[in-house]
């Protein structure tokens, strides 16, 4: 129990570390997972946009991947797991419009 007793300081470091060390690659991971599953969602409601909902859904979901592949807190990975759920619904939703490449090819 002796991390109980031990001050849990995030001033120095990053945001999403809770180990007080920064971790600059899984926090840009966040925000590119963030802002892609954002873009995805919001694009995936006009069934027109469905190239640039599928495709921002897609590439968030492997950056979120990637993401929880090399992360090391638990605020990184709760974090990225909300941008890869929003990528992914976003995703499933533009595929359901017409896909990656509807329209385009075929």
């Amino acid at each position: 129990m002796a991390q109980a007793m031990r001050p849990n300081s995030t001033s120095a470091g990053s945001l999403f570390a809770s180990d007080g060390k920064s971790h600059p690659l899984p926090d840009t991971l966040v925000a590119v997972t963030a802002v892609l599953g954002v873009i995805a969602i919001v694009t995936s409601i006009w069934s027109g946009l469905h190239l640039l909902s599928s495709w921002t859904g897609l590439i968030g979901i492997l950056t979120g991947a990637y993401g929880q592949y090399v992360s090391e807190t638990t605020r990184e990975r709760f974090a990225l797991i909300l941008g890869l759920g929003a990528s992914a619904v976003g995703f499933f939703i533009g595929m359901a419009h017409g896909g990656l490449f509807g329209g385009v090819i075929g």
